[in-house]
């Protein structure tokens, strides 16, 4: 018979806020490698400049680095956790902001794509904000 401690086995909340951050941080990176990968491709269709689409995935993959040796450390500090949580619900607002803004002449593809994408950041934000809750 084997007895699982609480040395044996992972803290779910500690499970939970490691594991939000990776898959942010992985569909984060991957997400900037397409834009850079598909910047002149995706200037039409989403009416994304060239220049537009390689800065964001330039800043993506630098978030995406960040996210993820974040979630790698043994113990995520709260202060880290509260910062991608804030760094997340900013992005959310900024790609709102900027979809609605006029600023970038985009084609109705490149408003849902960040307006999709806006609702995924906010969800990860909600989702890495609750693992900081139950780790408290």
């Amino acid at each position: 018979m084997s007895i699982s401690t609480p040395a044996t086995r992972p803290a779910p909340a500690r499970d939970f806020l490691s594991t939000t951050p990776r898959v942010d941080g992985w569909s984060t990176g991957i997400f900037g490698g397409v834009l850079l990968a598909g910047a002149a491709a995706l200037r039409d269709p989403l009416g994304l400049p060239t220049v537009w689409s390689v800065v964001f995935g330039v800043a993506m993959l630098g978030g995406a680095l960040v996210l993820l040796l974040i979630a790698r450390q043994p113990e995520i500090r709260a202060r880290q956790a509260n910062g991608v949580v804030a760094v997340n619900a900013v992005s959310a607002v900024a790609m709102i902001a900027l979809a609605e803004s006029g600023v970038l002449d985009l084609t109705v593809l490149g408003v849902a794509l960040l307006l999709v994408g806006a609702a995924v950041v906010a969800v990860f934000a909600g989702l890495e904000f609750t693992g900081l809750c139950r780790r408290a």
